[in-house]
């Protein structure tokens, strides 16, 4: 039999957690037991386990064992653009990268707040009135990702030709959610301008919300994904921010 080193035995779990076998908040075996499964020390067994805690995917607790912290992975699908307006119908805004999985989605958050100093990085002025929305998306019961939406409150609060109610972008958490016809863009059926999509994709740990949200360790390392969407004249549409665990792909398609 040959013997495995620390990182192979953590690629090994990390598949089994991507792919569901090894579930959100189960016990993983105990290191003497994760040696005898392994053929290796006790040594490289701790060794992986302290590799998967660095990376998010479990948290290592005395006298309580291992456990897994992350979900089943799945695709940060970031959409179809076509150059040159990134125009494409029938986007799916993200999936599961595992086949047969169960993909929902529960709008947590909808609120007005006064722009923080942290957007005038994205175009948006501090103390301009912005709208927050913020997503959680899960698989097979487990969240799996935190998407927080930035739009300045003009945007948010327009209606589609025709639409009575609610602005859609306004619509309150645990109202139905309001989408626009089959083969139609959010922002083409809201009357957005949207020239061009810059997208920032960094590795780093996600911010304290997001990881209470995906039930993971505070400083957990993760995937944070910004799209910036402006308007022909240059400013900001609006912003999404999606973290992810680092375990998940981060995927889109560029047609023409």
């Amino acid at each position: 039999m040959t013997t495995l080193n620390a990182n192979e035995i953590v690629a090994t779990i990390r598949q089994g957690i991507a792919e569901g076998r090894y579930r959100h908040g189960a016990r993983l075996p105990s290191v003497r037991d994760l040696a005898t499964q392994y053929n290796v020390s006790q040594q490289t067994a701790a060794a992986a386990y302290a590799v998967l805690a660095a990376l998010g995917l479990a948290r290592a607790e005395r006298g309580s064992g291992t456990t897994v912290t992350a979900g089943p992975a799945a695709d940060a699908y970031l959409g179809t653009y076509t150059p040159p307006d990134l125009g494409a119908n029938g986007v799916q805004p993200w999936r599961a990268a595992r086949g047969g999985a169960t993909e929902s989605e529960e709008t947590t958050l909808v609120r007005q707040i006064v722009a923080t100093d942290e957007m005038a990085a994205w175009g948006i002025s501090a103390g301009n009135d912005v709208v927050e929305r913020t997503r959680v998306r899960s698989v097979d019961g487990i969240p799996v990702q935190h998407k927080l939406t930035v739009i300045p409150y003009e945007l948010a609060a327009r209606r589609p030709v025709n639409y009575d109610g609610v602005p859609p972008m306004l619509t309150p958490v645990g109202a139905p959610p309001a989408k626009p016809p089959h083969g139609i863009r959010v922002a083409d059926w809201l009357g957005w301008d949207i020239a061009a999509t810059e997208c920032i994709i960094t590795a780093e740990p996600m911010p304290a919300d997001a990881c209470a949200a995906l039930q993971m360790p505070e400083g957990s390392p993760g995937f944070r994904i910004v799209n910036l969407s402006r308007s022909g004249d240059g400013t900001t549409a609006y912003v999404t921010v999606t973290t992810a665990p680092l375990h998940h792909r981060v995927t889109m398609d560029i047609v023409g």
